[in-house]
């Protein structure tokens, strides 16, 4: 049995401590640290804090569930079928890539289970109001974060730049210092030292829930009360399937998956807190092109996508690079190709063309679709609008060695969204 211990937030710290115990006993420790300024101190209500912190309890517990998983979870509270359900879908369509690389099957993974005699939905909500105004920007350095910056910022929206770091000297990408505000930093430290005495599985997790949670804590700590993604519609697409389980690494950035986070936090948290992204409407090449035309002058040798090049446990992230040589840089050079001249983008990636490039055939076979080559387990954009994508690229880019079918995806198409972020760009 996988335990949820307890959490529990220190005001005069801003730190957060959320503990488990797994299948063999031993107990894990996170400690997340929150920005604060001390001379803006705002007296948060502190059953709305406590929520929010319940939720990002549960979410970050995937980290820790993961290494010895089991079917079994005992939580200290009670909870309504409608938290279960969505705590079944985390920790398992949220755990899907997972459970897909270490053989599990849906059967394998958590399943959360309800007292029907807790307290209903209306009991949990009923009384629960919030003040707070303003915005919370999740940054990363990626075209996405600094898109959605740059789109406020010219629609006059003031907002906070927030970003999550691993690294206890508070690292973050200096591409975030050109917002006009300062951004906030918070201190996500994973406890990697029990982690590893465990022998466990590892793999990943819905990392982009976690970060939503941890973000949403802040925006509480700082009277704020929308919390800003940056997601299109990379997220929507599965890799594969395990009897009837879809894996999508980045299930937790899908359309279904914002809906229930904000469906969520508007039942159980509060129904004046937002959480979403305004850029859902997009595709990913509709994203691309708008970050050509909107970011490309003052961020094209500032940003990255690159994981493997930036983003690791302990690597220093204040410069990004690209590593020209992954599937995220495999995608974001089909993706920016129809909109660059070839010599252009071939800069920002050691002047290679990247489509000759042997080490990424195979790679390339996965985004678009070919030879049933699995596409790569990372946050890329859809088969079809990647085949557009090499369709349109300049006449001065070579040929993939293989031939790319012909697709019809309408990359200008608009797609639903949250009728709350419809009015913030």
């Amino acid at each position: 049995m996988f335990k949820f211990l307890d959490y529990n937030f220190n005001p005069e710290t801003h730190q957060a401590f959320f503990r488990y115990e797994g299948v063999d006993g031993i107990v894990f420790t996170e400690k997340v640290t929150f920005a604060y300024d001390p001379h803006s101190p705002y007296e948060y209500t502190g059953e709305i804090l406590d929520r929010a912190l319940f939720l990002a309890w549960i979410l970050i517990g995937t980290s820790y569930y993961k290494a010895h998983p089991t079917t079994e979870v005992e939580l200290p509270v009670e909870i309504d079928r409608w938290q279960a359900d969505f705590f079944n879908h985390v920790y398992q369509e949220g755990l899907s890539q997972f459970a897909f690389e270490n053989n599990l099957t849906r059967a394998d993974l958590a399943h959360f289970h309800p007292d029907d005699k807790g307290p209903t939905v209306e009991a949990l909500t009923s009384s629960l109001s919030y003040s707070g105004q303003g915005n919370i920007v999740l940054q990363s350095g990626g075209k996405d974060s600094l898109l959605v910056g740059k789109l406020l910022e010219k629609a006059g929206v003031e907002f906070s730049p927030w970003y999550i770091t691993s690294s206890p000297d508070q690292d973050y990408p200096t591409v975030i210092d050109s917002w006009k505000t300062t951004p906030e930093i918070a201190v996500r430290e994973i406890d990697l030292a029990n982690l590893r005495q465990t022998g466990g599985l590892n793999g990943h997790v819905p990392v982009t829930y976690i970060n939503e949670s941890l973000a949403l804590i802040q925006a509480i700590l700082d009277h704020k009360n929308t919390v800003i993604a940056s997601i299109a519609q990379e997220g929507n697409e599965a890799h594969t399937t395990v009897g009837d389980l879809e894996v999508n690494h980045q299930w937790s950035k899908s359309w279904s998956a914002e809906q229930l986070l904000a469906e969520y936090t508007a039942r159980y948290i509060s129904p004046d807190l937002h959480i979403g992204s305004p850029l859902r409407k997009y595709s990913e090449l509709r994203v691309a092109e708008l970050f050509i035309q909107n970011c490309w002058i003052e961020f094209g040798d500032k940003f990255s996508s690159c994981n493997r090049a930036n983003y690791q446990q302990g690597h220093q992230n204040k410069i990004l690079t690209w590593c020209a040589d992954c599937a995220k840089c495999a995608n974001s050079y089909l993706l920016f190709c129809p909109f660059l001249p070839a010599a252009e983008l071939q800069a920002i990636f050691g002047n290679e063309e990247l489509f000759t490039k042997a080490s990424l055939t195979n790679i390339y076979k996965g985004l678009l679709g070919i030879d049933d080559f699995i596409k790569p387990f990372e946050c890329v954009g859809t088969v079809d609008e990647l085949r557009k994508a090499y369709e349109m690229r300049g006449e001065d880019y070579a040929e993939l060695p293989f031939s790319v079918p012909a697709s019809d995806f309408d990359y200008l198409m608009e797609y639903p969204i949250q009728e709350y972020f419809t009015k913030l760009l």
